[in-house]
This record gives structure tokens, sequence and C-alpha cells, in this order.
């Protein structure tokens, strides 16, 4: 792209941008997902504390991509140059694998969807849909060797199959919303519910409320194809406050709807089923049609996105240099294989568990929150010692409060999706760091640094009291 065309982008396509970039699969899963968690006050308060944390969030990649305009890949390369190169490679391994275990997530999602109207798909688990789902990704990973890159007109398809059918849908339940029915729903936790167990209802939504918000990230990359960088800023504003209006109408209206009990049972995606509650079959068609199209696209994009993480991580020296080879049409061609391979395994192991996207969704959103809080917690390194400030020592103060809130979520997350998920991602981190051994004694270097070995070691523990736990039921996926 030349340097004329770069600087083009107006402050709406800013903005549909990173609203694309936000709206995923996640959204069409909302209802049951929260109506088997909470009720309507346990979902407002999950939603002022997800949009509060992630609103900061964008607004260290914001100030990081100003601050280390020199800096590529933030998301793994901030770990890197703020607390070491295993951390850097830890964080790059767990936005990777979890961009990986997300399109796993689609691939569950979409035979779901096909299950409602074809049995043989079941929950999107069945080995018919196992089947299927393994030869699209490998039609789309010989797809991607040809070069295809998501041309502008599929990105505009995907964006309104993704709007649309959510617009419509909240239209309609706004049609049909019953104030009694919304007042019944208002406490969740059946039979025993009171007003003491709210924490407990909100913190199984805590990494549903993560899931949706991957991609937050993305919006600091458009800066340099703003026209004015101040719409940076503006856009990832105002791109956030339409996605979190989307997830709030889509999550609560549907309260109005039907009881909770009900909507809690429904099969993914929920909001076809409370669609079909409201208006007919033709309703439920018409949202799968919608997530189907949605969903293949988004698959392509984060395919992209995923193979591009060894590559860069290679440039890095945090992955083997093996990665970094591309073909004729320019693509990471043995970090495009590694990613699908890894795509693979977890389609495969989606067969053995009962609740495939639910488990896809939720280790996917633990992988995340690894280089999130790394990233937030450089920020916050960043704000406290005053680096960068030089110029402007009026911001330091209010950045700093930014990356500490921004910070404490992570943390709150990570503490609220439960030690199940913390010894998962340590069973993956794990063997994942053969990746980094080799990598480092290719380059004659050593392995750990002191609080690298300290890292390690930690992960090493995990990941044996994670083998354990699973031998023995303790845990169970």
């Amino acid at each position: 792209m030349s340097a004329s065309t770069v600087q083009k982008l107006a402050l709406p396509a800013l903005v549909a941008m990173v609203v694309g970039s936000m709206v995923g699969s996640g959204i069409f899963t909302l209802p049951s997902r929260f109506a088997a968690a909470t009720g309507v006050y346990g979902a407002l308060i999950a939603w002022v504390i997800a949009g509060g944390g992630m609103l900061m969030l964008g607004f260290v990649f914001q100030s990081l991509a100003q601050r280390k305009p020199d800096i590529d890949s933030g998301i793994f390369a901030y770990a890197k140059y703020g607390f070491g190169e295993y951390w850097g490679f830890a964080a790059a391994i767990g936005f990777w694998l979890g961009t990986c275990v997300g399109n796993v997530s689609y691939w569950v999602l979409i035979k779901s969807t096909l299950g409602a109207f074809f049995p043989v798909f079941g929950d999107g688990n069945t080995l018919t849909a196992v089947l299927v789902a393994s030869a699209l990704v490998w039609g789309f990973h010989f797809l991607i060797l040809r070069g295809v890159q998501g041309a502008a007109g599929i990105n505009k398809i995907v964006t309104i199959a993704k709007i649309v059918p959510l617009l419509v849908f909240i239209v309609v339940l706004l049609f049909h919303f019953d104030p009694k029915i919304f007042a019944d729903n208002l406490v969740g936790g059946g039979a025993d519910a009171s007003y003491d167990t709210i924490w407990q209802q909100v913190r199984r939504t805590m990494l549903v409320t993560v899931f949706v918000f991957i991609g937050i990230e993305a919006a600091s990359v458009y800066s340099r194809y703003a026209r004015d960088r101040a719409d940076v800023g503006r856009a990832t504003v105002i791109g956030f406050f339409i996605v979190i209006a989307l997830l709030v109408a889509v999550t609560v209206l549907s309260f109005g709807v039907l009881p909770r009990a009900e909507i809690a049972t429904m099969r993914a995606p929920s909001v076809a089923g409370v669609m079909e509650s409201m208006v007919g079959p033709w309703g439920a068609k018409f949202i799968s049609a919608g997530l189907i199209v949605s969903v293949l696209g988004a698959y392509l994009a984060w395919s992209l996105l995923a193979a591009e993480v060894p590559y860069l991580a290679a440039k890095y020296g945090l992955f083997p240099k093996y990665f970094e080879e591309t073909n004729d049409a320019k693509v990471p061609k043995n970090s495009l294989l590694l990613t699908n391979l890894v795509v693979q395994a977890f389609l495969i192991i989606t067969m053995f568990t009962q609740y495939a996207f639910v488990v896809a969704l939720e280790l996917t959103s633990a992988l995340t929150l690894i280089p999130y809080l790394l990233v937030a917690a450089y920020g916050l390194k960043l704000a406290w010692t005053g680096e960068t400030y030089e110029r402007d020592p009026g911001l330091r103060k209010k950045e700093l409060v930014i990356a500490g809130v921004a910070t404490f979520y992570a943390l709150l997350m990570i503490y609220a999706g439960g030690l199940k998920y913390i010894l998962l991602s340590a069973l993956i981190y794990l063997p994942s760091t053969v990746l980094y051994y080799r990598a480092r004694s290719s380059m004659n270097l050593p392995v750990f640094a002191k609080s690298e070995a300290v890292l390690f070691g930690v992960i090493v523990l995990g990941a044996v009291i994670a083998i354990w736990s699973l031998a023995t039921g303790q845990i169970t996926i």
C-alpha cells in the first residue's frame, strides 16, 4: 500500500473497522450464556465491569501505540520490552493459541447452528461435524496460501452479515418485550435466588464478556490508515460504545421475552432460539444464515491474524526462524501450517467434551487474558517510572490511573475465570515452550533469565497440577 493510499480513512471508516473487529460469534450466544449464569441485575453489573475494564485496556493500547511507535506487533512485543524475552514469548503464545482456540469455536458454532436443521451435526462436536469442519479448515488453508487477504468487498459483506441480523433481532425484541417477564428475571439463581449471590452469578459471566470484547486491541493498528490521527481515539471510543450497546441490548432485552430458565437451555446460537420464539422458524433461519456468513468471514480474518503471530514472533527471536519463511504470495506458509495443525488438534478434542463451544470460548478468554495483563502492566510501568512522559508530564497521572484500572481488571478476570482455566492454560504453555527453547538455542543465547526461570517453574507446577486434576476428575472438560 502506497503512502498516498494509507492516510485516507475518515472517522466513519475507522469506526466501522473498530466495530467489525470486535463483533464476532460470541454475541450470538449471549442470551443463553447469561441466562444460565444470572439475571438482569447480574448482567448489568457484568457489563459495567467488563465495559469499564475493556475501555481502559483500549486506552492503554492507544497510549502505547503513541508512546512506543517503534514497537510493532504490540500484543507481545510490549511484554518482551517491558519484562523480558520469555514474558514476550508467553504473551505471543497466549494470544496465538487463544486465537487458534477461538477459531475452533467458530467451527463448533457453525456446526451447532446447522445442527438445529441437520441433526447429524449435533451441538457441533459430532464426528460428522468435526470431519466437515476439518475439510473446511484445510480448504481455507490452501485458499490463504494463494494470497487471499480479506478484500474490502468481503469485509463489507461480513460486517453487514454481523450487524443487520442483530439490529433486526433488537427491534423485534423491543416489540415483544414483556415487563412482567422481565421483572421475573431480575435476579438469577433459581429457587435459591437472592441478592447475596449476585457476585457469584456475575463471576460466571466474566470469561464470556472477555471473549466478546477480544479484538479491541485491533483499534490501535488502524492509526496509520487515519486521515487524522486524532480520529483514532475518537473511533476507539465511538466503536466501543456501539459494540457495548449491542451487547447489552442483546443480553438484557432477551430477559423480557422468555423465562430465564428457558433461555438458559437453548442451544447455540441462542439468539436464533429467542428469535424463533418471537416470530417463528423463519427467524431462526434468518439469524443462522447471517451468523454463518459472519463467522466464515471472521474465520478468514482471524486465520490470517493467527498466522501472523508466529511469523512476527520469529522476527523478534521468540519463535524459531523457520516460521519467518513466506511463499511467493508473501504468506507465512510455515506459520499458517502450524496454526491450522493446532486448530485441527483442538477440533478433535471437541469430540470428547459435552460443552465444546463453552470450553473453547472460556479457554480462549483465559489464554488471551495473559497478554492483555502484560500489555496493561507495561502501560502501568511506563506511567509509574515516567518513561516517555518527558514531553507531556501532565498526562502521567491520568494514564497511571487508566493503566492501573486495566491491570486490575485483567487480574480480576483471571481470578473470576477460576483456577480450572489457569491450570489448563499452563498445560498448554508448557509444551509450547519447546518453540522458545529452539529459538534461543539456535541463536546461542541463554534460555531463561532469573525472573523468567521463576515464571517457567510456575508454569511447570501448574501443568503438573492440571494433569493430576484431569486424571482424578477434579477438572473436567
